[in-house]
């Protein structure tokens, strides 16, 4: 499994028309995704608009393929096109890729400390 983070920045003007648009995604689109691989997708944006994406995979590159090949993610990404500054091609084919720093639970095992990944973490502090 591996984790990819990326960057768009939305229209500041869009931003509430974008949110808008993913509550809810559309049920098909929603099925593409989990049928390319991609899980524990998260979006976030800030108030300027700047937008940061997360998603973990197996294998990045089948997931990409996949949602190039698919009918609906061409429609969904179509329409969505138009929130985006500065972007070359489809969202979901052109976002800017961001480096990992730092993953708490890959150091902690490097370190010799316990995986925590897959506790509870009711109680816990954030």
């Amino acid at each position: 499994m591996t984790r990819h983070c990326f960057r768009l920045q939305v229209r500041p003007e869009l931003l509430d028309e974008y949110l808008a648009r993913h509550s809810p995604v559309w049920p098909e689109m929603l099925a593409e995704i989990a049928a390319a691989g991609r899980r524990n997708y998260s979006l976030f944006h800030d108030e300027n608009g700047t937008l940061v994406g997360y998603y973990e995979t197996d294998d990045d590159a089948a997931a990409q393929a996949y949602l190039a090949a698919s009918e609906v993610a061409s429609r969904w990404e179509a329409e969505m096109g138009r929130f985006f500054i500065g972007l070359d091609g489809r969202p979901d084919q052109a976002a800017i890729p961001l480096s990992e720093v730092f993953h708490l639970e890959d150091q902690l095992v490097a370190a010799g400390e316990p995986d925590t990944s897959d506790e509870d973490d009711e109680g816990s502090a954030p």
